[in-house]
């Protein structure tokens, strides 16, 4: 392959067979006369030649092939290396925000274009020339200089190629010049900013648009999401005021008969003390009961109790518990899926899980700025301890309601969390895991396409794995509950036959 550049010195057409490309005379060929010239160009292209010569602006790049098929077959007229120049306007638009030219140097079926200034790769129209990146960030730098650049070898004709476009200033400028580049197509700084700030908002639009409209919810996850909600709505009642008829605890130090178990334990049993005492030194928990009428009851366990005030509050948290247990059974059964499940699976799901909702409810009536659970006339609250408020916050149950409460999650987030934990194939004794692992599987989706679609995109990009690393979080403490519920159980029974029921609690 043969690589022959054409710089005519007249207006003439050149053609292969009237030029002598022979090493001697490969940089002057001699043309034939212009009339053979315009009849061979007809002759082999097919094509008119006006009579009359045609300027030359530009320098064509012309290949030829050792066996030559032809003229159309063997020369490449690259796009934009015509005589005539389309018109600079039309690349205005390209050239003025830098590094993104909006005419690619690889259309047409030419192949990859070449830089007219240096021979590089070209990437684009700028400044109306086809130019590589360097070429024109020289070009634009050279014009805001506005300096007087001189060539240091005093000749004014270095020759400007990949290799040598460093050397000489002054004879790329020219050259740039010479090629056609334009020193008004330049933006001002302000200007290509603004332009810059246009695409990214566009793009952040698109990108917006597309989010939604690929993403968006289906009609079976919003389906999935009402039936949620109207379960929600039925069996839990935030201001707790079916709560009624509950046991208030007794302070120690009222007079009251001390129960046997709180006597000083011996043997078996002072062991089994020892591991409650170090379970529950930091769950001193204070109770808050506004009366209908206005009055105030408030139950404060004593500084030096050692844990044993939490007997005394035994059977009212039975009592919360045993009700807000009854409300997640008649959730789980205003769920479709959940009844089409059978018994069995029902009834392990919720022995798994029923602990875990309990607490995703009881986590949108936290207040995390007082540190208490608001329930009605009631509130609970954690006391500190003798390590003060950060020591407190070491107690996993505490950290999970901060950690999940500071989301700010929707409602309709709460209840899809709740299905994700009903739903847990891992059960024990569940028998139809893969089918509770797709249901859950579509519950994570429906969340995920939620969060996507009613959350500002990218602040809560992350915003779905924080709820699935709560959810795991919770399965954790799940376990500890349980541990430390029967270890109390054992020496204290406190449980009701609902909480006997759903823990697998024996009178053995």
């Amino acid at each position: 392959m043969f690589l022959f550049t054409c710089v005519p010195a007249r207006p003439y057409y050149y053609t292969h067979s009237q030029c002598d490309i022979s090493p001697d005379n490969e940089s002057n060929p001699t043309p034939s006369s212009p009339m053979v010239q315009r009849t061979e160009c007809e002759r082999l292209t097919g094509r008119s030649v006006s009579a009359h010569p045609c300027p030359a602006p530009s320098f064509p790049v012309v290949f030829f092939t050792s066996r030559p098929r032809g003229l159309e077959a063997n020369l490449e007229v690259r796009p934009g290396e015509s005589w005539k120049h389309a018109d600079p306007v039309s690349y205005k638009e390209a050239d003025s925000a830098p590094g993104k030219p909006a005419i690619s140097a690889d259309e047409g079926d030419g192949g990859p274009q070449i830089c007219r200034v240096c021979g590089d790769k070209a990437t684009g129209y700028h400044f109306n020339v086809m130019t590589c990146e360097g070429c024109k960030g020289f070009f634009r730098r050279a014009m805001k200089r506005n300096t007087r650049l001189r060539c240091p070898f005093r000749k004014g004709t270095c020759e400007i190629t990949r290799k040598t476009r460093r050397q000489c200033q002054a004879c790329r400028l020219r050259k740039c010049l010479e090629s056609g580049m334009k020193k008004e197509m330049i933006m001002s700084d302000a200007a290509v900013e603004q332009r810059r700030a246009l695409i990214r908002r566009k793009k952040r639009e698109r990108m917006g648009t597309q989010l939604v409209g690929a993403k968006g919810l289906t009609e079976e996850q919003q389906t999935m999401i009402r039936e949620l909600m109207d379960a929600q709505t039925r069996t839990f009642d935030t201001t707790f005021s079916n709560f009624k008829n509950f046991r208030l605890p007794e302070a120690l130090s009222s007079g009251g008969e001390v129960p046997e178990s709180l006597q000083t334990p011996v043997g078996e049993e002072a062991a089994k003390w020892s591991q409650i005492r170090e379970d529950l030194c930091s769950l001193k928990v204070s109770l808050r009961l506004r009366a209908e009428d206005g009055s105030i009851w408030n139950y404060k366990p004593q500084a030096d109790s050692c844990g044993r005030e939490i007997f005394s509050l035994l059977p009212h948290m039975a009592d919360m518990s045993t009700y807000m247990f009854k409300g997640i059974i008649n959730f789980a059964k205003v769920i479709s899926h959940f009844r089409d499940l059978p018994i069995e699976d029902q009834i392990s799901l919720l022995k798994g899980a029923t602990f875990e909702l309990c607490q995703l409810r009881f986590n949108t009536v936290f207040n995390a700025e007082t540190g208490t659970w608001e329930c009605g006339r009631l509130s609970y609250c954690l006391e500190d301890p003798a390590g003060g408020f950060q020591q407190l916050l070491l107690e996993p149950m505490l950290k999970f309601h901060y950690r999940l409460k500071k989301l700010q999650l929707h409602q309709e987030e709460y209840v899809l969390m709740q299905a994700i934990s009903l739903f847990s194939p891992d059960r024990p004794g569940v028998v139809q895991c893969s089918v509770v692992d797709q249901l859950q599987e579509r519950f994570a989706i429906a969340l995920k396409a939620y969060i996507e679609c009613n959350r500002p995109q990218p602040a809560y990009r992350f915003l779905f794995l924080k709820i699935m690393a709560v959810l795991t979080e919770l399965r954790s403490i799940n376990a500890q509950h349980t541990q430390r519920l029967l270890r109390i159980q054992d020496i204290h029974p406190f449980a009701s036959p609902l909480m006997r029921e759903l823990f697998n609690i024996t009178d053995g």
